[in-house]
């Protein structure tokens, strides 16, 4: 699932795929706006973001992104 995460006084939002369930993440950030410091998503190759609750904007989830194959016509 493809999540976007924007930042206060950042111009370009961060993007995370993550194989979490949007329930899962739903639930990190509500977990996080609701008394935690950070909101910590983890990526398709393993890696960690952290974004402290504080800077938070807005937080989108979405399907994630298929290839395409061949030509668009």
């Amino acid at each position: 699932m493809e999540v976007k995460i924007g930042v206060q006084q950042a111009a370009r939002e961060l993007v995370v795929e993550t194989e979490e369930s949007s329930e899962a993440v739903e639930k990190l950030v509500s977990d996080a706006l609701g008394g935690g410091a950070v909101l910590a998503l983890t990526d398709n190759k393993g890696r960690k973001v952290i974004v402290p609750t504080e800077k938070l904007a807005y937080v989108e989830l979405g399907p994630a992104k298929t290839g395409k194959v061949g030509f668009a016509g």
